[in-house]
């Protein structure tokens, strides 16, 4: 099926002002560091979890006695190809507002738009992955993949804790049932998160803003009121950092170290390279290609070290 590019212009000769473009997702959760990245992923990786039980530690003796079970288990990461492919005819901008930029029949797409399609794929698809690492399905039609939610709820190890209707009022209440649930083992790790989607995320900013319920009195922190957050600092409850991850479900949050949470790609540098293709001197068109290919998956690990609120 061919590109579709539907062109609204009121051209009148003289060149526009920068394109623009409807709000994206940031690609958050992968360039937080906060999730484990595996590069240079083929076809697929296998990962070996190795567990013990109680009886690997006994009191001393004085001679050789083997005791204890240890279990080996895998975990198989396998990313799915994916790619952006699309065409443009030059023709098409020589009676709008980029046809300053073009000299002669033969003159290919125009530079702006060129750069400024390349940057648009690239973040269209950082758009994309940031939420299919979160709720995607292996039935997804864009990357068929389960993602990290859809991997927690069907492992019967997670530690599941249910989920209310979360607002400003409560939402230290409801974060607090993530923390309670959190193993004691994981629990004060360094690389331990609270992995929150936009909607949480904004209530816990207001709440700590200050108000009655929050704990805070009404001047909030540092008694700045809802002045107090500026969009840079870390977010921490309980001495554990609050990831905003945009792509995650509204209603959902996770616990987890980083080792449990593991996205895969044969090249992540794929990700963020997308190029144009002048077909002019290929097969005589007057079309342009902008292609970019990669792959992605994620895998969860030890499924007992981690808690979903859902």
């Amino acid at each position: 099926m061919a590109t579709t590019h539907n062109i609204t212009t009121t051209y009148a000769g003289k060149a526009s002002s920068p394109y623009l473009r409807a709000a994206l997702l940031s690609g958050k959760s992968l360039a937080s560091g906060a999730i484990d990245i595996k590069d240079n992923i083929q076809f697929k990786e296998v990962l070996q979890v190795l567990t013990s039980d109680a009886n690997l530690i006994k009191p001393g003796t004085c001679d050789f006695d083997p005791t204890g079970t240890l279990t080996t288990t895998e975990v198989v990461l396998e990313p799915k190809e994916f790619q952006v492919n699309l065409e443009v005819c030059a023709k098409n901008f020589r009676s709008s507002w980029e046809s300053l930029q073009m000299s002669g029949i033969k003159s290919g797409i125009p530079k702006q738009f060129g750069d400024f399609i390349l940057e648009h794929v690239v973040q269209k698809t950082s758009d994309a992955l940031e939420t299919a690492i979160w709720s995607n399905t292996t039935s997804s039609t864009n990357i068929p993949f389960d993602g990290f939610e859809t991997l927690a709820a069907a492992n019967s190890d997670v530690v599941d804790v249910s989920a209310s209707s979360v607002t400003a009022a409560n939402v230290t209440t409801e974060i607090g049932k993530v923390v309670d649930a959190i193993p004691t083992a994981v629990y004060g790790k360094e690389n331990l998160y609270i992995y929150v989607p936009t909607a949480i995320y904004q209530k816990y900013v207001r709440a700590l803003g200050g108000f009655g319920a929050s704990g805070l009195g009404a001047a909030g922190i540092e008694d700045k009121g809802h002045t107090w957050y500026t969009g840079q600092q870390e977010i921490f409850f309980d001495g554990i950092k609050v990831l905003h991850c945009p792509g995650m479900t509204a209603t959902k949050m996770i616990a987890s170290t980083t080792d449990n949470m593991i996205f895969g790609s044969s090249l992540y540098s794929e990700l963020n390279n997308c190029s144009v293709l002048d077909m002019s001197s290929i097969d005589g068109s007057q079309n342009a290609r902008v292609i970019l290919r990669g792959s992605a998956g994620v895998a969860l690990g030890i499924g007992s070290e981690v808690v979903l609120y859902s």
